[in-house]
């Protein structure tokens, strides 16, 4: 593992403890002002950093309570003065109406490096459907 992969590696768990405590300002520290998100909810794209933190609002005011997110299958991949990340997420908690919900997300990042500092400069969530029924995959214990 080089160094890049390591600082990539750390930016990603920081971000990751960011959005478990629905730190929506360190969680932007991590984005470039210029971020394009792909995400499963409409419009489906946000660009810009105030789109983007907009959005993150939205999704941490439907948990009651912190978000849980299980990093599974990270990679990183980093040249020069750019890099992409895929993983897997395990994204739970407790809904603002009382439902308990895991669903697994699919996020790949891509970051560029800019006077020696590492960040997002485009992500892209999507979630698996099971093709037989077209519902979202849940963990095998849901």
């Amino acid at each position: 593992m080089t160094s890049d992969d390591s600082e990539i590696m750390a930016l990603l768990e920081s971000r990751v403890d960011a959005s478990q405590k629905k730190d929506v300002d360190r969680l932007m520290s991590f984005y470039a002002p210029d971020i394009v998100y792909y995400d499963v909810v409409p419009p489906l794209q946000f660009t810009g950093i105030e789109d983007v933190r907009r959005n993150f609002a939205r999704w941490f005011d439907e948990y009651d309570g912190p978000i849980s997110l299980e990093t599974r299958d990270l990679s990183v991949a980093a040249s020069g003065d750019v890099a992409f990340a895929h993983m897997l997420h395990l994204d739970s908690g407790t809904r603002k109406n009382g439902l308990q919900s895991a669903i697994w997300v699919r996020s790949t990042v891509c970051l560029r490096r800019s006077n020696g500092t590492w960040s997002i400069t485009h992500e892209h969530i999507s979630v698996p459907i099971n093709p037989e029924n077209l519902k979202a995959w849940f963990p095998p214990d849901m």
